[in-house]
């Protein structure tokens, strides 16, 4: 087509040149704008040296690193660390160590080069980073979760001369999290290089004013920057790509703009019969900017576009597209279990992925900005995004925290935050804040506003709102300050009803709920008593000594409840816009309930190394539409014990659990119970349950006893991993018996061997308390799993993994294509 195009335009150049190049751009445009990319963006994340501490004189370009690890970002260096319970970092943030590092790089750039205007950009660098390009300092970003960019232009070598840039990371000062953090620089890094005429960095914003399946209205901003000493006259043009990259809208002005300024252009275009963006069917469109100037094109930016409407109401809670929709959430912290703070999208979407197939539809980012890849899939896969800013303000919560930044740095932050994300179809409301203790004094009144009106000069069409933790109006003045259009409150479930009475008119959301605790596969008995921690109002939770806690859903924070009381709750109150469960995965650091050498936390609904607890299924016959029938626990028992079997199930009458081949009976949910349960004796052998509905067999499950340990069971989430130095592919080591009956009580240790184009990046079990490194080649299995994490590193080598015990187990291979 394009070599078509390029020959009709030569055979009638004449003609053409006497009509004008209005035409010429046309075609250029038909063909498909995206086809060559004008503007240079370089993965920048490898050949870069590292290390630990202090090396000011690194800035220098006859600085010797030959003692330096040569490594590719993203990088954490605390999880590559000990846990040690002297680390100041402390419980909050895993016992990883944390402190100073410097990172360096030699590059060059091509000649021609010269007459760009070059940037550096990075996703996030944890923290205090001071960055400087040759000997020249660029700049100092205190906060670890924003994004920020450099130009390097004035200072770069072009051609053969090499560059150095230098990074210091200054995570010393502890503690100054709630939570991990990671430390170094843990997400991408990019060089940028386009022309002296450009689109500013984030500098487009696409609203949607009106929407329907019909028609769409796009309103579509665009800032241009020039860098150049003259001013320039050049073509706008703006092209909607639907999800088939076909262009379905365009918009094509002449613009002017003076030498060394930028100016803010708008195209207003319209599209028949959108594509609607919903958690169930994500379309996504995209917008492509290119900015021609001589009828040549010299700069190119694409923005993501989704067509949604949504609505918050005080009565009938959140509608997507006109559908009532409850958000069926789950908070998120922003590490990867075992990866530590590295971001990868590959991790991303295994997460993501896992909560999908759970039911859920909406992700809070605890408690900070999280990552452009994270927003991306959140875009591609059909979650809800409650995007947050902040966890402190000026009152700090630990020692170290963001407060001392504050000042002289939130509002840069907080709008290069909005201005990054705010194109996102995803993002339908933004945070300001989670559980300030501003809210508690007048002072909080004067910064709500002053962050509200922030928000609103960026972004006008979603709401703002804040994670709060005092439902009574007059201590409340976060609430006071009327600034926020949807109240999130934390907990409190108890007083949800009283809600529509004591906020009359106010849209409201559960922004943070239920703080239950479980350890993957570990149970205590009997089940049907409810514990918190710490003890209160007669329900004690002395621990146990080896730091667990029961799967069964029965032991809570005293300031949350249970999973399934929290839903019973939601699920009646129409008013309510949904929930987000703390939390959706469990994360690293604030191990609650127990002290060293617990490491990381209880609370999620998955465990770290991405294993379902069981309460998941309970969601999953809540919150999606499969069919599920599950019964726990595992049936490797002392003979005679009594044990509780509980089973979640839907779409179903009723469920029949058999022992051996024996009815125990038939049991089915009354009122608004999310699960049934039998107290068993336990015998050896095989637990039965059956489904039906009107009498027939909806699905049934069996749990075997399992007898000696004989072998390892090996099962990749992926066959064929890209070389691209970035894929991952995650393995599921089992101990089984020989009849492959999962070993439920064995925590035997696993060795690894990774030959080919492939390294061992991480390791988990799962078990909160476990205190070998995520870094070794060693893992012991927890309950009878644990995961192994294999990375490309670049090599086209097919990969193979080898799993061993040396106990007497026999070993196992699993080979994974590289492409």
């Amino acid at each position: 087509m394009v070599k078509k195009i390029i020959t009709m335009v030569r055979k009638y150049k004449n003609v053409l040149q006497n009509v004008g190049t209005a035409i010429v751009l046309l075609l250029v445009v038909a063909c498909g704008s995206t086809k060559k990319q004008v503007r240079i963006v370089e993965d920048f994340n490898k050949n870069w040296n590292f290390k630990l501490g202090d090396y000011p004189t690194a800035i220098q370009s006859d600085f010797n690193t030959a003692d330096w690890r040569t490594l590719q970002l993203p990088h954490d260096w605390s999880i590559e660390g000990a846990f040690n319970k002297d680390n100041p970092t402390k419980q909050a943030q895993a016992f990883l160590p944390a402190g100073m590092g410097w990172y360096r790089k030699t590059f060059t750039v091509p000649a021609d080069w010269a007459t760009k205007t070059v940037s550096i950009e990075f996703d996030g660098v944890f923290k205090n980073s001071e960055v400087w390009i040759n000997g020249h300092l660029l700049g100092k970003r205190p906060n670890g979760y924003i994004s920020f960019a450099y130009e390097l232009s004035q200072y770069l070598h072009f051609g053969k001369q090499e560059n150095i840039i230098a990074v210091k990371v200054d995570n010393d000062a502890q503690p100054n999290s709630r939570w991990y953090t990671g430390s170094g620089i843990y997400r991408n890094v990019r060089l940028v290089a386009s022309d002296k005429l450009h689109v500013a960095q984030w500098g487009t914003y696409v609203t949607t004013p009106e929407v329907s399946k019909a028609k769409a209205s796009v309103h579509f901003e665009v800032t241009v920057e020039n860098k150049s000493d003259v001013a320039k006259e050049f073509q706008l043009v703006t092209s909607i790509l639907d999800t088939n990259n076909k262009e379905v809208a365009n918009s094509k002005t002449i613009e002017k703009i003076g030498a060394n300024t930028n100016v803010k252009k708008v195209h207003n275009l319209n599209v028949n019969k959108p594509k609607l963006w919903d958690t169930e069917n994500p379309n996504l469109y995209k917008i492509v900017t290119t900015i021609y100037e001589n009828s040549k094109a010299v700069d190119n930016y694409e923005t993501p576009l989704g067509f949604r409407f949504f609505n918050f109401d005080a009565e009938n809670g959140f509608s997507l597209n006109g559908v009532p929709t409850k958000i069926l959430g789950v908070c998120l912290h922003h590490d990867n279990g075992a990866l530590g703070a590295v971001e990868n999208i590959h991790a991303l979407k295994r997460k993501l992925t896992i909560l999908k197939e759970m039911g859920a539809n909406a992700i809070r980012m605890s408690h900070n900005p999280h990552s452009l890849e994270m927003m991306q899939l959140c875009d591609e896969m059909g979650f809800i995004v409650q995007a947050e800013a902040f966890d402190v303000w000026k009152k700090k919560k630990v020692a170290n925290d963001y407060s001392k930044d504050w000042d002289v740095w939130h509002k840069q932050d907080l709008e290069d935050f909005i201005k990054r994300d705010r194109n996102h179809p995803s993002v339908i409301m933004w945070s300001i804040g989670n559980e300030i203790r501003e809210q508690f004094d007048s002072t909080g009144i004067a910064i709500t506003r002053e962050l509200a009106q922030i928000v609103k000069s960026l972004d006008k069409t979603r709401p703002v709102t804040s994670a709060l933790t005092e439902n009574v109006i007059e201590k409340n003045f976060i609430y006071q300050s009327g600034a926020l259009d949807l109240l999130g409150f934390n907990y409190k479930h108890e007083d949800y009803k009283d809600f529509p009475v004591r906020f009359k008119g106010q849209k409201i959301l559960a922004s943070e709920s239920v703080s239950a605790l479980e350890t993957r596969g570990h149970y205590d008995f009997p089940a049907d008593v409810n514990k918190m921690w710490p003890p209160k109002y007669n329900a004690p939770f002395d621990g146990n000594k080896d730091w667990t806690v029961s799967a069964f859903d029965n032991v809570a924070s005293y300031w949350g409840t249970t999973h399934e009381a929290n839903w019973k709750t939601i699920k009646k109150q129409d008013f309510m816009a949904g929930t987000f469960i703390w939390t959706g995965i469990d994360y690293l650091g604030e191990p609650d309930p127990y002290p060293y050498p617990a490491r990381s936390s209880y609370f999620g609904i998955v465990d770290l190394a991405g294993f379902p607890k069981d309460v998941y299924y309970m969601y999953q016959s809540e919150w999606s539409k499969k069919t599920v029938l599950h019964i726990f626990p595992h049936w490797n028992w002392t003979a005679g014990q009594e044990v509780d079997v509980w089973a979640y199930y839907n779409n179903a009458d009723e469920v029949e659990l058999f022992l051996n081949g024996n009815s125990l009976g038939k049991k089915a949910k009354q009122n608004d119970d999310l699960h049934i349960s039998w107290r068993v004796k336990f015998e050896p052998g095989i637990l039965k349950a059956i489904s039906r509905k009107d009498g027939k067999v909806v699905l049934e499950k069996e749990i075997h006893t399992a007898g000696t340990a004989s072998k390892i069971a090996l099962v990749g989430d992926k066959q064929t991993i890209k070389n691209d130095s970035y894929d991952l592919v995650y393995v599921t080591v089992s101990i089984t018996d020989k009849d492959g009956n999962l070993s439920p009580n064995s925590n035997d240790l696993i060795n690894f061997e990774v030959s080919g184009g492939g390294k061992l990046v991480g390791v988990d079990n799962g078990y909160q308390a476990g205190l070998d490194s995520f870094k070794a080649s060693f893992c012991k299995v927890y309950n009878g799993k644990c995961i192994a994490i294999i990375q490309s590193n670049g090599k086209k080598e097919n990969i193979q993994l080898k799993a061993s015990t040396g106990n007497g187990i026999s070993s196992a291979t699993i080979d994974v294509k590289v492409e």
